[in-house]
Parts: C-alpha cells; sequence; structure tokens
C-alpha cells in the first residue's frame, strides 16, 4: 500500500508543514533560485533591470533560446530534490525507495515503459503533423548548440521531472493521505496544487485559463497512476518522457521551454478543445493500456478508500521506536516479541 507507506516512518503534521516549507521555500525558491539570480545580477546593468527582470523569472536577461538559461532554470529544482532527500532522511527517516514504491525495490521497467509510451506518441504525432501541415514548423537544428542543450537536458530534465513527482505524487501524497486517512483527497488536493504551480507558464498566457485543464487534468493522471500501481515508478518515467522529448525536438516562442531543439512550431496555439482533449480522450486509453499491462483491479479502493495503520505496520512502528529506545529495560524481549509477531502475520 503505497500512501501508507509513510506509517511505517516518522509522520508527525509538524514534520511534514516543516518539510513542506524547506522543500519548496528553501531549496526550491531560494537555495535553488541563487545561482541564476547571480548570473543574472551581473547581467543586468542596473538594479530596477535586474528587479523588473525578476518578474519573468529572468529570462529577458538572456538571449532567445540560450543554453545557459535553460541550465539555470532546470538547477532551480535541483536546490529543491537535494532539500527533500534530505527532509526524508533526517525528518522523517525514510527511506529512498519507500518514497518511490511499495516494491521491495524500484522496478525500471515500469519506469521506462511510463518514459517510452509518452516518447513514442510524442514523437510519431510530431511527425505526422509535421508531415502533414509542413508550413507549420522551421527545421532549427543546429549542431553545436543541440548538442550542448542535449547534455543538459539529458542530465537535468529528468531531475526536474523526478523532483515535481516526489514532491507531490511521493511526499505530499503520502503526507496528506496519513493526515486525513483516505486517499481521494490527497489525490484531489495534489493534482490542483500541482496544476495551479503552472498557472504563471506562458502557454496559460497564451491560450487562456482552459490550458489549466491540461494542467490539473494531468496532475489528475498522474496521481491517479501512482496509486493504482502502488508507486511511483509508471509517473515518473512518463513525466521526465513527456518533458525531454518535447525540449529536444519541438519548441515554439510561447512555451516555458524554449530551446534548441529540432523543430521550432510557427502555428497559433489552438484555444478550443484540442487543448484539453489530452486529459479526455488520450489519458483515459493509456489507463486502460496499464491497467491491462499491469492487472489493476479494485479501482474504487485504491482511489477512495481508507488509509489505515495495517496491523503488520503498527507492529513495525512500535519495533522501530524499541531499536531508537535501547535505554529500556523491556527493549530486548520486546524486540523479539515484536519480530515473532510480524513474522506470524
Amino acid at each position: 500500500m503505497y500512501i501508507e507507506q509513510a506509517f511505517k516512518f516518522k509522520q508527525d503534521v509538524w514534520r511534514y508543514l516543516l518539510g513542506i516549507l524547506i522543500v519548496f521555500i528553501l531549496g526550491w525558491q531560494i537555495i535553488g533560485v541563487i545561482p541564476l539570480g547571480i548570473v543574472s545580477w551581473f547581467k543586468a546593468s542596473n538594479l530596477e533591470e535586474f528587479i523588473t527582470a525578476s518578474e519573468s523569472a529572468f529570462s529577458t536577461l538572456f538571449p532567445l533560446k540560450s543554453n545557459l538559461y535553460l541550465f539555470l532554470m532546470l538547477l532551480t529544482f535541483i536546490g529543491g530534490f537535494v532539500a527533500l532527500l534530505v527532509v526524508i532522511k533526517f525528518l522523517h527517516h525514510q527511506s529512498f525507495i519507500q518514497l518511490t514504491t511499495s516494491r521491495d525495490k524500484i522496478d525500471w521497467g515500469r519506469f521506462f515503459f511510463g518514459f517510452g509510451i509518452i516518447a513514442f506518441l510524442t514523437i510519431t504525432t510530431t511527425a505526422f503533423d509535421f508531415y502533414s501541415n509542413p508550413e507549420n514548423y522551421l527545421i532549427q537544428f543546429e549542431w553545436k548548440s543541440f548538442s550542448i542543450m542535449f547534455l543538459i537536458a539529458i542530465v537535468l530534465i529528468p531531475l526536474q521531472t523526478s523532483f515535481e513527482e516526489y514532491f507531490f505524487r511521493g511526499y505530499l501524497m503520502q503526507g496528506i493521505g496519513i493526515a486525513v486517512k483516505n486517499k481521494w483527497i490527497p489525490l484531489l488536493m495534489t493534482s490542483i496544487i500541482f496544476g495551479s504551480l503552472h498557472f504563471f507558464n506562458p502557454e496559460v498566457d497564451k491560450i487562456g485559463n482552459i490550458a489549466m485543464v491540461y494542467y490539473i487534468g494531468t496532475g489528475f493522471f498522474l496521481g491517479i497512476i501512482t496509486l493504482m500501481d502502488e508507486g511511483m515508478e509508471l509517473s515518473l518515467g512518463f513525466h521526465a518522457g513527456t518533458n525531454l522529448i518535447i525540449v529536444l525536438l519541438v519548441t515554439s516562442d510561447w512555451t516555458v521551454f524554449q530551446t534548441n531543439s529540432i523543430l521550432l512550431d510557427l502555428s497559433d496555439p489552438s484555444k478550443g478543445i484540442e487543448v484539453v482533449l489530452p486529459v479526455f480522450i488520450l489519458y483515459p486509453i493509456l489507463l486502460g493500456v496499464m491497467a491491462w499491462k499491469y492487472k489493476w483491479t479494485n479501482w474504487k479502493e485504491k482511489l477512495f478508500g481508507k488509509v489505515l495503520l495495517l496491523k503488520k505496520d503498527s507492529i513495525y512502528c512500535f519495533s522501530a521506536y524499541l531499536r531508537l529506545s535501547p535505554g529500556s529495560k523491556y527493549a530486548t524481549n520486546a524486540w523479539v516479541f515484536t519480530r515473532s509477531r510480524a513474522a506470524a502475520n
């Protein structure tokens, strides 16, 4: 049981509140931004220009499709990721694997399936559109710029997407779940929060608020596959595949990722129903494919059921407490007792 994993570790409410502040504010928004802020300071001609540029995440201080800006922007997420790793280890005493999955070890086959299915769909649909509407694209491939961008993307994009997955589908999903003792509230909250953080993306400004249906819907899709599969491997792979292929394959002058990709999309973005079609058509199909492949059952329980401390988990927690309390005169006998009870269950 994925959310119930958190019961095995320190899960006080204050720990999660403090952890959110450390990860989101200190790690992501302060420490992670320092390199971008320093470079931007030297690029700005004066304080007023620096402050004005900060309103657009300093992008106006860099050339369009700047590899340096891409590197510095992605680096901000690394600050958050490192902070999250520190929090789960030292604040919650939780293992990285048990934040990732309910399985004994990370299933990389699932990760690469999630990555591969969205990569295949993105490449094939883009290729079809390119050959159907060649006037909407410009081939802008330039070997040197693309090579540098490729190295940046192949390393940092998976870390960027992994941070978002571990924070939303991992840390917050488990924390909210054990607090409210059910699964649908953390699914709802993490999806809305995840989508809402994309509100200031340039795509929303260009397309309109209808784009939020896509972002929040994507949050629901990633949350559903995490709960149904009892682990984050599929969502980790899917999110990494989505961002990485887009960064390498196609960009436009109105997207958050403006890179030295192979293609430049010249078309005006759709402002109609096409924006939300992935949410209502593609994602249900993908859920069906994944459910068939991994034999998902009991959807109601996994998405709307209660989050309970299982008997074997309570024994595990008591045992862990005794190991952390060696001064107790009952520790040795109680340890043997709880281990035998765990084996019996």
